[in-house]
């Protein structure tokens, strides 16, 4: 999902400047709300392990370059079911400036611009979560069905963001490209909603450990 130098270039990289503000104002949304039911040492602790995770999925977790950008294994609705949605945000944001930081000082120029890929599929997720999750049902509890349609609305909100900014930046030159792409990183929707179902199970498992501090409160409560 990384949109590399030069795809975005120039003026035109003052929309993402806009997107990213847009995203950034969203997403300390979703962490106000978090604050409402979980103390700030619980949110502390899940923003860390997102963190850890995003870097693992960018930098640990094979990852090939295909089309506009770069094909990973971003487990977004994973954090967002399993930490929460403020926590997931800070997390995705985090690990992609650490990356940028301390391995790949190339890609910070592009940050306003993944940081926008990232952040806005995971906000259109929490609120589809929101109306396709009965309020009694804990997320620890759902099956294949549910978490297929956030997999699938994830990936797709990536690979539009992508398919955005490579034609905002090259135009028509480059829809060769984004459809390859596409075609490449909805592969992911096979694999995710079983990392899903995985997490989950492990976090119902240790269902014991729900008032840790580590799970968000959603995971194993009625909204």
């Amino acid at each position: 999902m990384h949109i590399e130098p030069g795809v975005v270039d120039g003026a035109k990289m003052i929309l993402s400047y806009g997107t990213a503000a847009a995203a950034a104002g969203l997403s300390l949304k979703l962490v106000a709300e978090d604050l409402r039911s979980h103390s700030a040492a619980s949110f502390a602790l899940r923003t860390v392990l997102a963190t850890v995770g995003t870097f693992i999925c960018f930098e640990v977790l094979p990852h090939v370059p295909v089309g506009v950008s770069e094909v990973h294994l971003i487990l977004g609705t994973t954090l967002m079911l399993i930490l929460g949605a403020g926590p997931a945000a800070l997390g995705l944001a985090a690990g992609l400036l650490v990356q940028g930081l301390f391995f790949a000082p190339s890609d910070l120029p592009m940050l306003t611009v993944n940081v926008t890929t990232l952040l806005f599929p995971l906000i259109g997720i929490h609120m589809l979560a929101r109306r396709i999750v009965p309020a009694h049902k804990p997320y620890v509890d759902l099956g294949y069905a549910d978490v297929l349609k956030l997999s699938v609305a994830y990936q797709g909100g990536i690979v539009a963001w992508v398919a955005f900014w490579a034609l905002y930046g090259h135009g028509a030159s480059a829809l060769s490209g984004v459809v390859s792409f596409g075609a490449a990183y909805m592969l992911v929707v096979i694999v995710e909603p079983l990392a899903d179902l995985a997490a989950l199970a492990g976090a119902k498992a240790l269902r014991r450990f729900k008032d840790s501090g580590a799970f968000a409160h959603r995971l194993h409560h009625a909204a």
